[in-house]
């Protein structure tokens, strides 16, 4: 009952003296009232006022449940104010700066292995457009909830060609000097090389997407080019597993592809 009796000494005391004050000030107008009678008035009020205090400061003034209710309450609201700053400062670093992802198939083996955990940056090409031979993350064009990652390897205007699994990509148009440029490829090992067959023009805002693992890849072979928008970003970082722990996992440049 700690705190009590200092609220009861300076509180009761007045209340006390104010009762008194009225009890008295009756008396005064009745003087033929016994004092033996104004002493027993007297100590009726002490008590009433006594006990009054004391169930007070009994049933309101509990410092341990007051302590214990303030307690809680503070530390909800210092974890509700981690929360909310942790989500105002991750949103927009998720949405606008990097998002992690894990991958899951074999579409991009050995570069990239199901389980893997990658950090994509996603501000880049913002300010730069993708190169060919970046790898990227993007939007499946059949189900944009879908996320795919995928290699550059034709980029807009140009004429990709494949002819028994070997690329070939056609740089210019008619008003210019057009170059045939084939491929070299050495991200992708002896047991996953395809052998189509086919040719696709790419319009201004269109990539042509594949996977390193070529026999096990659906990819711009199959449901055709990838349309600029779609592309969220590139990795940044292979965090997962520590021993592929790299920057950039995956980047590729060939000498002929520094040109464009």
């Amino acid at each position: 009952m700690r705190g009590i009796k200092p609220i009861m000494s300076k509180t009761g005391n007045a209340l006390k003296n104010i009762f008194l004050a009225f009890s008295i000030f009756p008396m005064k107008r009745s003087i033929q009232a016994k004092a033996k009678t104004r002493k027993i008035i007297q100590n009726t009020y002490f008590s009433i006022v006594s006990n009054a205090i004391t169930y007070y400061n009994v049933s309101n003034m509990n410092p341990e449940t007051h302590d214990e209710k303030t307690s809680f309450w503070k530390n909800v609201w210092e974890w509700a104010k981690v929360i909310i700053v942790a989500i105002l400062i991750s949103l927009p670093i998720r949405y606008f700066v990097a998002e992690p992802f894990i991958v899951n198939g074999a579409s991009m083996d050995p570069t990239f292995s199901t389980g893997q955990f990658l950090i994509v940056d996603r501000l880049s090409y913002r300010f730069e457009n993708p190169k060919r031979g970046d790898v990227v993350v993007f939007q499946y064009p059949g189900n944009p909830s879908i996320y795919y990652i995928k290699r550059i390897i034709g980029l807009p205007g140009e004429v990709v060609n494949i002819k028994d699994g070997v690329v070939t990509v056609t740089k210019g148009e008619a008003s210019t000097t057009i170059e045939d440029v084939t491929l070299t490829e050495p991200y992708i090992a002896t047991d996953h090389i395809s052998h189509d067959n086919m040719q696709i023009a790419l319009s201004k805002t269109q990539y042509f997407v594949m996977g390193d693992n070529r026999s096990q890849s659906s990819d711009s072979r199959f449901w055709g080019p990838l349309e600029a928008n779609l592309i969220t970003g590139r990795p940044l970082i292979r965090l997962l597993p520590p021993t592929e722990l790299s920057v950039f996992p995956g980047e590729y440049r060939s000498a002929s592809s520094t040109n464009y």
